[in-house]
């Protein structure tokens, strides 16, 4: 038996890499899928698993370890199963453009929730710095504002400039990091100029639709340096949140959690009950609309029980 950590999948071929750095592509044992992983994909990077390999060099994974953590979101095809992005990580890195293409506060804030529900922290990486004009680069710094004050940490670069990486990858010394985003945000160019000789194909947005072209099409780990790694992941569009019961979303809203605490009700959903303390925050501009806005989006997925995009 041949112990390894997933640093490819594609669907139907993975590849992993054993303690000495020897890659081994395998493929998955059938009943993976029948043991109630209700996922699209039972096995995904990042996965310590355990690895049969016979003497033709044929190989088979048989066992999937305990996760650390992971990240999943609901399946925006098959509404009622989930897509794992990413296992036993140390860090999300969410990467963000205000345009070119415009990713969205709700999504921003679906998927910080998301990341907050399964324990794992994130950073938000805002791209593109240099395209945006006078009003894009002031909403821009609102955006930074915003998310700062609620304690997440935050970075401004242009991926293709190494210089504004380089306190990025100081950051991420050490770690083990999703990249997530919209398709087009720059997921791709940054990994590129964070790993030299990589090469890894790209392609601008449409400049049609303002939206991104999906150029990775399956997720990959990559060495940044000793101790530190990267998993590159196909664009998401939208971002279904998971298993969220009404009273538990505000939960994962730093900022609604600091407040909630002096609502009236224990179990308040921050929506139509008495002396609620996040309604009056809100009110205030404690708490922004836009914060608000999100989550009452996600409060429409739990009670409806479906992916909304």
């Amino acid at each position: 038996m041949i112990n390894a950590v997933v640093i490819k999948n594609t669907g139907s071929w993975y590849s992993v890499k054993t303690s000495d750095n020897h890659v081994i592509d395998c493929k998955i044992k059938g009943n993976f899928r029948i043991k109630g992983i209700k996922t699209t994909n039972p096995v995904v990077v990042g996965d310590y698993v355990q690895v049969e390999q016979s003497p033709d060099g044929s190989a088979v994974i048989v066992n999937l370890c305990d996760r650390r953590n992971y990240i999943v979101r609901r399946s925006t095809n098959l509404s009622h199963q989930t897509h794992i992005l990413a296992a036993n990580l140390d860090l999300v890195a969410l990467v963000v453009t205000v345009n070119y293409p415009e990713t969205s506060t709700v999504f921003i804030d679906r998927f910080l929730a998301g990341a907050q529900a399964y324990q794992v922290p994130v950073c938000l990486i805002f791209n593109k710095i240099d395209a945006y004009n006078d009003a894009e680069l002031k909403y821009l710094d609102n955006l930074i504002s915003l998310y700062q004050n609620i304690d997440y940490q935050t970075f401004k670069i242009y991926s293709v400039n190494e210089s504004t990486l380089t306190e990025l990858k100081k950051f991420l010394q050490n770690k083990i990091t999703l990249l997530a985003g919209n398709s087009g945000v720059g997921k791709t160019t940054i990994i590129n100029n964070l790993i030299k000789n990589l090469n890894l194909k790209t392609a601008k947005i449409s400049s049609y639709h303002n939206k991104g072209m999906h150029t990775t099409t399956f997720s990959q780990m990559f060495d940044i340096q000793a101790g530190s790694s990267i998993i590159d992941t196909p664009g998401i569009k939208g971002f279904g949140t998971i298993d969220f019961k009404p009273a538990e979303v505000g939960h994962y809203f730093k900022e609604f959690f600091l407040y909630g605490k002096n609502c009236r009700f224990s179990n308040c959903t921050h929506t139509d009950e008495p002396d609620c303390a996040v309604k009056k925050a809100v009110e205030r501009h404690f708490i922004s609309q836009s914060r608000y806005k999100s989550y009452l989006s996600i409060l429409q997925d739990a009670k409806e029980g479906k992916y909304r995009e």
